[in-house]
């Protein structure tokens, strides 16, 4: 058997999907991994997978080559002869989906981690290509050899409210899987050191920068000894991208000290008390939060769709109303004042990280779709392969 993994990014493969591939591999069946030419392509190429740089720019609208995208993944899924195509995130997913449609009986299964951009912005390109891309989907994941994959309870009740897909071809996958292991237990703060918060994301607007540089400067004012710790590099190529001399101009001001982009998360996480996502992005379930729950972290975040499936208000986190600056800086005080709230929100986080939110958990349940499409037989079944 031959699955084929189709993302926008390399980095996507090797963060995300590297244990899928791992655990579809193990069980016997050849991987393909394919995205546009990155940086982590030679790295997976490293672990033994096969990678294949696809011509694609993300963040291209012009259609002449947005269809000799489509096009090149057709000839490639033929020439192949791939049995499953699962592409991740939506562009990826709606061109994996046609490509495999127009190659013959192919099962396809598309993964969509939140509803993005398209689907949540306010801005005029977005409102646009809004209907588009759902006309798109509607065909491209119509067949019965199709599964959607969404991450929470929200965008799969949106997803058949619309009609995009029929409701008995979603299932529901809780994230895209966290090797918990891998996390330590975060920093204890001793008496009268300043609280350390991190924000981990893109450098998007609608991930809730603003509101964190406004709380950092609420509780400067306040007198409050916090620190405001930002990770992650600008996405010049996103309509929603934060400017590069904004976030920096943040930083020369005293307001946030900028890591840039890390990629050893588990030692940071490790060293700092609290993690914000203050999104109004059109989030799965923040991979971000799911890490820093491992680490027992207090959380404060959005009550937004995926976001409230990783923190119940008042149990494991704090849950705030989107884009509002004070009601961030007033969670986060919270945090500071009483620092036993923030180690038992922390411990409690923790728990339903590895109850929940553990890779494992994802690859059962990913692998238990790919069953449903591929085997009647139980025999074949990746699910009950990977158990014997």
């Amino acid at each position: 058997m031959k699955i084929m993994f189709f993302a926008n990014t390399d980095w996507y493969l090797y963060n995300f999907r590297r244990a899928l591939a791992s655990a579809v591999r193990n069980a016997g069946h050849e991987v393909i991994l394919v995205s546009p030419h990155g940086p982590y392509g030679a790295k997976l190429e490293t672990l033994g997978f096969r990678w294949i740089a696809a011509p694609m720019e993300r963040r291209s609208l012009n259609l002449l080559c947005e269809v000799a995208v489509i096009n090149w993944l057709r000839k490639l899924i033929r020439t192949e002869d791939v049995d499953l195509v699962h592409g991740f995130t939506i562009k990826s997913a709606v061109y994996g989906a046609l490509a495999a449609r127009f190659s013959g009986d192919r099962a396809v299964v598309s993964a969509v981690a939140g509803l993005g951009y398209v689907f949540t912005s306010r801005d005029r390109r977005a409102k646009l290509l809004r209907p588009l891309v759902r006309s798109a989907m509607r065909f491209a994941m119509g067949g019965k050899s199709a599964r959607l994959i969404l991450q929470n309870p929200d965008d799969v009740a949106m997803f058949k409210e619309a009609g995009i897909v029929h409701p008995s071809h979603i299932s529901l996958v809780r994230g895209s899987g966290v090797d918990c292991s891998r996390f330590s237990q975060c920093a204890v703060r001793a008496p009268g050191e300043p609280l350390r918060v991190l924000l981990a994301a893109r450098l998007l607007w609608d991930k809730g920068l603003a509101e964190y540089v406004a709380a950092s400067r609420i509780l400067k004012a306040s007198g409050r000894s916090v620190r405001f710790l930002l990770a992650g590099s600008p996405d010049p190529g996103n309509p929603n991208s934060v400017p590069e001399a904004t976030v920096r101009a943040w930083a020369e001001e005293g307001l946030i000290e900028w890591l840039g982009h890390v990629d050893d998360m588990p030692t940071l996480l490790a060293s700092i008390h609290a993690m914000a996502l203050p999104t109004a992005y059109g989030e799965g379930v923040p991979r971000s939060l799911i890490e820093a729950a491992a680490c027992g972290l207090a959380l404060v975040t959005t009550d937004a769709p995926g976001c409230r499936e990783v923190v119940a208000n008042e149990v494991d986190g704090l849950l705030v109303p989107l884009r509002n600056a004070e009601a961030l800086a007033a969670a986060i005080a919270r945090f500071h004042d009483d620092p036993e709230l923030a180690v038992k929100m922390g411990q409690a986080a923790k728990t339903k990280a590895l109850r929940e939110f553990d890779e494992r958990i994802v690859i059962e349940r990913t692998l238990a779709v790919y069953d449903e499409l591929l085997y009647s037989d139980p025999v074949y079944q990746l699910t009950n392969i990977r158990a014997r």
